[in-house]
């Protein structure tokens, strides 16, 4: 190509930009001696059909236009420079690249392609510089045409977080299986977005889906040497380009409006959708990882090396690498990706995988990081749902109820206290009194609300609710690990058998036991997540690490025996409940005083005896049975017209002990009169007895009770 058809272009939008005469192209890379673009056949992916280098660099970012160039033009980039690894430098012209800016991404890697900037096997190993062309290997970019996807008015149902129910799904594996989700939609955006779908969401009375990663995805080689992949998804190649294994319209651009259509009708239904996102580390792995993308468009810039020997990179995620959130442009690109995200794909927020690994600086976890100060200032980012995975696998990784002011977290103490205490541990009491009402010792300090805590029994990774209660011990063989791989510490209890089993009373106590954790959760303060199939009794069969299990034991199986209906049947009352009794969503924490001219203090904890607990009642070992008085009249914060909230006043009476337990009904002064309306002791429909103050009401072991005195009285 001659130099004249490459005119100088514009170093901004970084990547490919389609302006219906030609297209820009826009690369940062600081260290780069030159970057070239080269087009490939739509026919033959393989083959190179052109290639010219971008001539004019301003402020790092190489750039140039091509008159002429057509939408739907597959493309990669080579970019020139110095292979010295101990220098943190790894160029490879050889090394065909993902633009980092790619909006779409057609094709796979193929790990049998010479992927590697260095020679394997060499005794040298990533110093030995490879010199194979592995274009046919690598995927390619897309350019996209201009957007004309009609929104048809789409505007986010921008749901309050108190009123929020969070619902964890894979796009896969929630339809893969669906009966009435057509054949051909199972598995993908369209499926998620089919009204039999649709129907079930609303159904349990989700208010937003958070999407396991469906940002570009490369399986890792040792999964795809055992004929596994990873299903999971934390292993990103590209942070602008919807993954196309979720696409029923190709990989050429169709994933794209695909998705936008997703969003629309989850959008109509009310339904916000919330992406998983994975900006700790890239599926490029550590020194001896293939070069795909970043490692060979600029390595010291993306990624965090270590002090010592800029060879080696620091790893605070367990996968080989860490994302440099200390330099400007890798900030650039999760703001500029974050951005694209809501504006142009409508997304509603992100829950950030690993996320303390964002707030690192070169002296330790911050949160004035310059990775918080960006999203806290931008008037885009600002205004989503932020929700960070509070923890790394580096040193003080645990931040748990330590992010920003703008951030809710996913409270692993909530999880953790919850679970230990329907099994049944000592010295709950003081615990699960805080992550009952909000956790606002995590929380209240740093200005935030009961909606900074993200409250969860099961999430992805781990166990499912069903095996929380079958299983004592994880049982991952099918993983080809050995059963080494994840978590050996649970706080599962299997309830007497190891697995299934047909005994009639171990089942009847493990699903009692679901109803325990579902009410618990439900009429937790903050904002609960459930995660797909947990409503309907989905089991893992023991694997808490389903993570390369693309087929049936990770799927959501749709056809449900009497059993699995009465457990979904339950959860939507559990949520129709939360919905019409504001007491169990509120804005702020509880106070444990009169509010307004209520009747009651908005928030009591009682003993079994009808008396209220004292300061050394929460320091017995064993106590595991209590009840919480929430104020319906007594709620603290007004409506969105300023008006008064009003509801319900809910008694919640718990009883992790194994055996019966009577409880006292507090005094006249706090209600003269209690409906019961939840029993987890009862598989079915709890019956509407009534129980005047001071009556007893017994409370089945393990098993809690759920009373109401009408806002009326």
């Amino acid at each position: 190509m001659r130099r004249a058809e490459v005119l100088p272009g514009k170093p901004y939008p970084l990547g490919a930009t389609f302006d219906g005469h030609g297209v820009n192209f826009a690369v940062f890379s600081e260290h780069a001696k030159k970057v070239e673009v080269c087009l490939f056949d739509p026919e033959d992916p393989a083959k190179e059909t052109r290639r010219f280098p971008l001539l004019e660099t301003t402020h790092q970012v190489w750039h140039g236009y091509v008159p002429g160039l057509a939408a739907g033009t597959l493309y990669g980039l080579r970019v020139h420079g110095p292979y010295e690894p101990k220098k943190g430098q790894r160029f490879n012209p050889h090394k065909l690249l993902v633009d980092p800016y790619a909006r779409a991404i057609h094709g796979q890697v193929d790990y049998q392609g010479p992927i590697y900037a260095y020679t394997p096997g060499a005794k040298e190993d990533d110093l030995a510089f490879d010199a194979r062309d592995d274009a046919a290997a690598v995927p390619k970019g897309v350019v996209l045409g201009p957007d004309t996807f009609d929104w048809e008015g789409d505007a986010p149902p921008a749901v309050p977080w108190h009123d929020t129910l969070i619902y964890e799904v894979h796009v896969k594996g929630f339809t893969k299986l669906h009966p009435r989700v057509p054949e051909a939609l199972r598995g993908t955006y369209a499926g998620l977005a089919h009204p039999a779908s649709i129907e079930h969401l609303k159904k349990v009375g989700v208010t937003a889906v958070e999407l396991l990663p469906i940002q570009h995805i490369v399986d890792e080689p040792f999964l795809i040497q055992r004929e596994k992949v990873n299903y999971w998804g934390y292993n990103t190649l590209g942070y602008f380009a919807p993954d196309a294994r979720y696409s029923g319209s190709g990989s050429l651009g169709g994933q794209v409006d695909e998705f936008k259509r997703m969003v629309k009708q989850l959008h109509r239904a009310g339904i916000e959708v919330i992406l998983d996102v994975v900006y700790n580390h890239t599926c490029e792995g550590n020194q001896l990882g293939p070069t795909l993308s970043f490692k060979g468009v600029d390595n010291a810039a993306y990624y965090r090396l270590t002090d010592k020997d800029a060879r080696y990179y620091m790893d605070f995620t367990g996968c080989g690498n860490s994302w440099n959130a200390t330099h400007p442009y890798a900030l650039k690109l999760i703001a500029d990706s974050l951005r694209y995200w809501v504006e142009e794909m409508h997304v509603d927020g992100f829950r950030f995988d690993l996320a303390t690994t964002l707030g690192r600086d070169r002296h330790g976890y911050d949160t004035r990081a310059a990775f918080f100060q960006i999203v806290h200032q931008d008037p885009v980012l600002s205004r989503v749902k932020l929700i960070s995975e509070p923890w790394d696998v580096g040193d003080f990784g645990y931040q748990v109820g330590n992010f920003p002011v703008l951030w809710s977290e996913w409270n692993g103490k909530y999880r953790d206290t919850i679970r230990r205490y329907w099994k049944g541990d000592d010295r709950q009491a003081a615990e699960i009194g805080y992550r009952l009402t909000g956790s606002s010792d995590l929380f209240s300090m740093s200005g935030r609300k009961p909606t900074a805590s993200v409250n969860f029994v099961t999430a992805h990774d781990g166990f499912t609710l069903h095996d929380l209660v079958t299983y004592n011990d994880k049982h991952n063989e099918a993983n080809g690990e050995e059963n080494r791989d994840g978590a050996n510490d649970n706080h599962s209890w299997n309830c007497g058998v190891e697995g299934e089993t047909t005994d009639a009373k171990i089942n009847a106590l493990r699903e009692q036991q679901k109803r325990n954790f579902l009410a618990t959760l439900f009429l937790s303060q903050g904002v609960p997540m459930l995660v797909a199939g947990d409503e309907m009794g989905r089991t893992q069969k023991g694997n808490n690490n389903a993570y390369c299990q693309d087929n049936e034991l990770s799927w959501v199986n749709w056809e449900l025996s009497d059993t699995q209906r009465a457990l979904l049947d339950f959860t939507c009352a559990l949520t129709k409940l939360r919905r019409e009794q504001p007491v169990l969503h509120k804005r702020r924490f509880f106070r444990g005083a009169h509010m307004w001219d209520s009747e009651l203090k908005d928030l009591a904890w009682f003993r079994p005896d009808g008396k209220e607990m004292r300061k050394d009642d929460w320091e017995k070992p064993y106590v595991r049975s209590l009840g919480i008085l929430l104020g319906g009249d007594a709620i603290a914060a007004p409506d969105d017209e300023g008006n008064r909230i009003v509801g319900d006043t809910v008694l919640v009476l718990m009883n992790a002990h194994h055996e019966p337990i009577t409880f006292m009904l507090p005094a006249v002064e706090w209600g003269a009169d209690w409906e019961l309306v939840v029993d987890t002791a009862v598989s079915g429909e709890s019956p509407r007895t009534h129980t005047p103050a001071g009556g007893t009401v017994q409370v089945v072991g393990r098993s809690l009770a759920v009373l109401r005195r009408p806002a009326t009285e």
